[in-house]
Parts: C-alpha cells; sequence; structure tokens
C-alpha cells in the first residue's frame, strides 16, 4: 500500500520549548500522488553543517512563542514557503546534532509547496525532494559507525543524508510502515 497521509494520524503533539535550541520542519506534500519531502543542502561555506542534506530550520529566537513558530519562520526565510500553506500534523522525537547539547525539534507538516520555491543561497545551495517510497527502500539505505556511534546515510545526487536529519526521515518512515516510530 502506498504511503498516505492517513499514516501520519498518529503522530504525537511536537515537543515543546524546553531544553530545545532549534526546531526543523518536516515538510510533506502530495504530487503525482505521491507523497515528498521536501529537504535542502547547505552550502559548502557554512561554518556549521557545511554540505549537509537537512530539514529547513534553525535556533530558536527569544521572540519565537515555540518550536512550530521557529520551523514554519525558517522555512519561510530558507526555502520561501509561505506560512499560511503550513498545516502541522504533529512532532517526532526531538534529535540531537553534531555539537551535542543541540536539542533539536521536528515539526511534521503538511505543506502547500509554491511552484518555484525562493532559495536564500547563504543557507540552501540545492532543494532535495525525494518521495516516501523511495525513502522506505532498504536497500538504499546504509550504516555506518561516526565517532563511536551508528548513524544512518542515504545518498541522493545532490549530496548525503546523515546523522540528526537522517535519525528524523527515519523516525518519520517508521509512521508509514507501522504507523508508528518503532526504527
Amino acid at each position: 500500500m502506498s504511503p498516505n497521509w492517513g499514516d501520519l494520524a498518529g503522530l504525537p503533539p511536537v515537543a515543546g520549548r524546553e531544553g530545545a535550541r532549534a526546531a526543523v520542519l518536516v515538510p510533506l506534500y502530495q504530487a503525482e500522488n505521491r507523497l515528498r519531502l521536501i529537504l535542502t543542502r547547505r552550502p559548502d561555506d557554512m561554518r556549521t553543517h557545511a554540505g549537509d542534506v537537512v530539514f529547513p530550520g534553525g535556533t530558536i529566537d527569544s521572540t519565537d512563542e515555540d518550536p512550530v513558530e521557529t520551523a514554519i519562520r525558517e522555512a519561510w526565510e530558507e526555502i520561501g514557503i509561505p506560512p499560511e500553506r503550513v498545516e502541522v500534523l504533529g512532532g517526532l522525537n526531538p534529535v540531537r546534532t553534531r555539537p551535542a547539547e543541540m536539542l533539536v525539534v521536528p515539526v511534521v507538516a503538511r505543506v502547500e509547496r509554491p511552484a518555484q520555491l525562493i532559495l536564500q543561497p547563504d543557507e540552501v545551495d540545492a532543494v532535495v525532494e525525494p518521495n516516501i517510497e523511495e525513502l522506505l527502500d532498504e536497500d538504499a539505505w546504509r550504516v555506518e559507525e561516526w565517532h563511536g556511534h551508528q548513524l544512518w546515510f542515504y545518498e541522493f545526487p545532490e549530496g548525503t543524508l546523515w546523522g540528526a536529519t537522517a535519525a528524523v526521515v527515519r523516525d518519520l518512515l517508521g509512521y508509514f510502515r507501522w504507523g508508528n516510530s518503532d526504527l
């Protein structure tokens, strides 16, 4: 059975701000009867996470009410998804990034994808839009050891999905496999 919106009905609420330093939007949309995910590739000259394939997102500002506001604001700033075209569906397990103290809150949303995304060139080199069926193919994933941790990796022509972002994608894929995130 193909992945569909109903698979995400069991998503929990988005985690709160407590302890979180950043939030990302996990934007999904439907095109040609397939669910697609929007990821970005960061420029190679970025100070942090250079060249990584990531979700739109960033640091929670003091003016942000909660991680949802951060994620929606960052998606607007980085790739031009208008806030009024974002419907929050729920959250995924918060993850820690390379600086181990950085707790990131994932916000899963159905988005109405603009015909043209507007990339912020200082933060985004490319957009990567795999369909969920492709990501569900276990043969396309690999696991490697990185600094004593087992991490998931997935290769795109634009770059490599790995680390915290790959963990979030794997968590999301659990809902499409079994209606929960037991990956």
